[in-house]
């Protein structure tokens, strides 16, 4: 697996100088060391996740998002969902997968998943800061899987993102 910290780093749980200024600049949280920590441990049962590049897990209240390289969803989804099922079991909670560094678009594709997305459109505030609002379609009788309050604040704190989210039968 691919980190900012170094694989000896990991394995030995003892940080070099490098690693640790990065720990103190705030560059990498505790959870970040947690949730690659709990990876590395399951690169050898899935050998999938040698190529993941992971960048930086987001705490808020039930759910944990996971932010992985271009391409490496699939890749922790895979196993029929085992990764994800032994992380949430690890950790106690929700797991969101979202790719770094992708258009807002898609980021807020992976945020909403099973949702499908009607549309995306910015309001621009009297006072000068916009809010992005969404309206997402679900199926009849299709229930919230998700806490949308948390996910905003996912959104907030990964992408300096705020939403509207609304949705449509």
């Amino acid at each position: 697996m691919k980190t900012e910290l170094c694989s000896f780093c990991l394995k030995s749980g003892i940080l070099c100088q490098k690693c640790s200024s990065k720990v103190k600049a705030g560059e990498i949280s505790d959870l970040d060391l947690k949730i690659t920590r709990l990876l590395l441990n399951l690169e050898e049962k899935y050998p999938s996740l040698q190529n993941v590049c992971f960048y930086k897990a987001v705490d808020v209240e039930k759910t944990l998002a996971i932010l992985v390289g271009h391409g490496d969803v699939p890749k922790l989804l895979g196993y029929g969902g085992k990764i994800v099922k032994t992380l949430s079991d690890e950790t106690g909670k929700n797991i969101r997968v979202l790719e770094y560094g992708v258009d807002d678009r898609k980021f807020l594709e992976d945020l909403f998943v099973p949702f499908s997305i009607l549309t995306i459109n910015t309001i621009w505030l009297p006072d000068g800061t916009t809010e992005t609002r969404v309206i997402l379609r679900r199926k009849r009788g299709q229930q919230l899987p998700m806490d949308l309050k948390a996910l905003k604040e996912i959104a907030n704190k990964t992408r300096k993102m705020s939403l509207r989210v609304e949705i449509a039968d």
